[in-house]
């Protein structure tokens, strides 16, 4: 090992280490105190919720202006920065905290002798764990924390010895799927032809909820190749229904059938380490090929069985093939009884794309330069279906955070989410062609959306995925993704709720350049902080899912506890990662409101244990990795205080059977699962 390498004791394994050669840190005795100015500093930032503060430094200075910082009176010390040798983007921070955990055969005054030769002083308990202390280093030392837990772990007495690090915290779920990082509508790190914020803040929406399957989200449209790979998984597929065939099998037939399997892969493609992930990968789809007409009885069937089925949420991304298009009494009743009589009485959220003609969804334009003269003079525009009071329009904007050029605008926009850029056009299918007026010189600039395809030669690309998907067809299935994660968090919304909380949680995006069509500024908001280009914003999914988690957590006050148990003594197969389980069964019905797993578990090593809770849902999370070491018996209790994985299982179903796993990682020594628990709060 050379002078610039160490190894840092970390849950039973040893991780090296190297050290940064142009920083270290440095603590203040007193924090309201100045750096001093013999410290050759080309930059400082101070650690959040630390004394810490890191400093910068000419590279061939670093040791000679430590010495110095060390000689200061009002620094306590200086320490060195290091990187994880594997992983050099990674920078490790030191405190002046060690933990000890001792023998179970160690006095307490040999504990205090054996810190105090380290230049340690136990500071307190470690609560939960016996023998354990969190311990400051002192005056006395006369090395940094890694290397006198390094010292410290050579000891009979110590069982673990750890140095306490900062280190940036990066807690943000983030799928393994292969194409994610192409999906930069739902989060993004900059790039080319990406705006700061132009995302929806998925991945932190993510760490409270990827959504949960009792959410149906019924994706109505021209079909949905429900063969895709990104729409298998147990529970994934709910009531499909092909309403043109009038069959269960939504599946695309004619060459330009496309549209919905795209859609579908926006909102919920499932996580599965392949492929995309959609805005709610946990939810499940109904997909509904619709008749691909609008007469009244197509509609009513389309929306009653949404209701009779069980949808959460209603995906529209379409309108009638006409510039003027008033909803009969009996559409408006479909919508209207979907929107308040589904989901029990709560209502279905209902969404709908407001179109991609660059025209109000409700007024008048004065048309010129129209194809054929199509269209000319003042020329009134209405889509019935976006502007019902019972849905949600959705309008459109870009990777750069501008209006994308084709999206329709108006008072009745209720949000706006991320989508391609293109010029905008009415198409009617009975001429097979798109019509555009007047034409557009400018570029318009924009990444397109990546999502599923059908399979094979037959999509919008060769291959099962399309990078180029775009249209308010898009923007509706990424906030009705939004929406059902909204009620995954908390179930007992009504639709009525959920709008408000879509609305009052955006991103005020401002476009002040002038549409490139029609000459227009409406990028900015009025009084009631409404846009005609953008509703109330762009959806935000993590602020809309932390806005629906605290309101939940305000309007329910009564918890209702369950607790059952499962004391069968079971060996731990060694070494073998399918390990073993114990189930409990679980007959009642709601939601996971509170989570307490209580453990009983002994084992000759128990660093070699991982220990896994399985849903009902086969759902699994991880409640004790390798960080046991040398201990041979565990009981102990994870909750959500302790445990920040089991909120994955908040608003999950508790009915059906829950499993404890415990899998040996390694050969060698042998235990066995003794029993567990559960109490679950509904």
């Amino acid at each position: 090992m050379t002078n610039d390498q160490s190894i840092l004791q970390r849950g039973g394994e040893e991780l090296a280490l190297v050290k940064a050669r142009d920083r270290f840190t440095i603590a203040l005795e007193n924090p309201e105190s100045e750096i001093p100015s013999a410290i050759e500093a080309i930059d400082t930032q101070s650690l959040p919720q630390s004394p810490l503060i890191a400093v910068t430094v000419a590279s061939d200075r670093l040791e000679a202006i430590m010495a110095i910082a060390r000689q200061q009176d009002n620094i306590a010390y200086a320490s060195h920065v290091y990187y994880l040798a594997d992983n050099q983007a990674t920078q490790i921070y030191l405190t002046n905290e060690v933990t000890l955990q001792f023998t179970a055969n160690t006095t307490e005054s040999q504990q205090n002798e054996i810190a105090s030769s380290l230049g340690l002083t136990l500071s307190q308990p470690l609560t939960g764990i016996p023998n354990t202390f969190i311990a400051e280093v002192n005056s006395q030392a006369t090395e940094n924390p890694i290397k006198i837990a390094n010292r410290a772990i050579a000891s009979s007495q110590i069982l673990t010895a750890e140095a306490n690090i900062i280190i940036h915290q990066d807690t943000f779920y983030r799928p393994l799927d292969d194409f994610y990082d192409q999906q930069w509508y739902l989060d993004h790190n900059g790039g080319w032809q990406l705006a700061q914020g132009s995302h929806i803040d998925a991945e932190k929406a993510w760490d409270i909820t990827k959504g949960i399957r009792s959410v149906v989200v019924a994706i109505a449209d021209d079909a949905i190749d429900i063969n895709h790979p990104d729409f298998q998984g147990p529970g994934k597929i709910v009531a499909p229904k092909d309403f043109k065939e009038q069959d269960f099998l939504p599946q695309p037939v004619g060459e330009s059938e496309s549209h919905g399997t795209a859609c579908a892969g926006v909102a919920v493609a499932e996580e599965n380490g392949r492929g995309i992930v959609g805005v709610a990968p946990g939810c499940a789809l109904m997909p509904l090929r619709t008749t691909g007409y609008l007469d009244d009885r197509s509609i009513e069937n389309l929306f009653n069985w949404a209701i009779e089925k069980g949808a959460s949420v209603i995906s529209c991304s379409w309108g009638a093939a006409t510039i003027y298009f008033p909803l009969s009494l009996r559409q408006r009743a479909a919508i209207n009884r979907a929107a308040t009589q589904g989901r029990n009485g709560k209502g279905c959220v209902v969404v709908f794309a407001s179109g991609n003609s660059n025209r109000p969804v409700n007024g008048t334009i004065y048309e010129r330069r129209w194809y054929n003269q199509l269209l000319n003079g003042p020329t009134q525009w209405l889509s019935g279906f976006a502007t019902h009071p019972d849905a949600i329009a959705v309008a459109a904007c870009t990777s750069l955070n501008h209006k994308s050029a084709y999206s329709n605008w108006g008072a009745q926009i209720a949000v706006c989410a991320p989508s391609n850029n293109a010029p905008p056009g009415v198409w009617f299918p009975d001429t097979g062609y798109v019509y555009t007026a007047p034409p557009i010189n400018a570029k318009l600039p924009g990444q397109g959306i990546f999502t599923t395809d059908r399979l094979g030669k037959l999509g919008y690309a060769p291959g099962n995925y399309t990078r180029t998907f775009g249209g308010t067809s898009s923007a509706c299935p990424v906030v009705a993704g939004v929406a059902a994660l909204i009620l995954s968090i908390n179930p007992n919304l009504t639709a009525q709720e959920v709008r408000q909380i879509l609305q009052q949680s955006t991103d005020k995006i401002i476009d002040t350049h002038a549409d490139p069509q029609l000459g227009l500024q409406m990028g900015s908001y009025d009084q009631n902080n409404h846009s005609q280009w953008f509703g109330y914003g762009k959806v935000n999914a993590f602020k809309a899912v932390h806005k629906a988690q605290k309101q939940r957590q305000t309007t329910q006050t009564t918890i209702n506890y369950i607790r059952e148990q499962n004391n069968t003594e079971v060996a731990i197969p060694d070494n073998n990662p399918r390990g073993t389980s114990l189930p409990i069964q679980i007959t009642t019905s709601g939601q996971v409101r509170d989570l307490r797993v209580t453990v009983d578990l002994e084992h000759e090593f128990l660093g070699d244990i991982e220990l896994y809770l399985q849903l009902p849902s086969n759902q699994q999370i991880l409640l004790q990795s390798r960080t046991l070491g040398a201990r041979n018996y565990l009981k102990t209790a994870y909750t959500l205080e302790n445990t920040p994985t089991l909120k994955l299982a908040i608003a999950q179903p508790v009915r059906g059977t829950w499993q404890l796993l415990a899998i040996d990682r390694v050969a060698g020594d042998t235990g066995r699962l003794k029993g567990w628990s559960m109490t679950l709060g509904t």
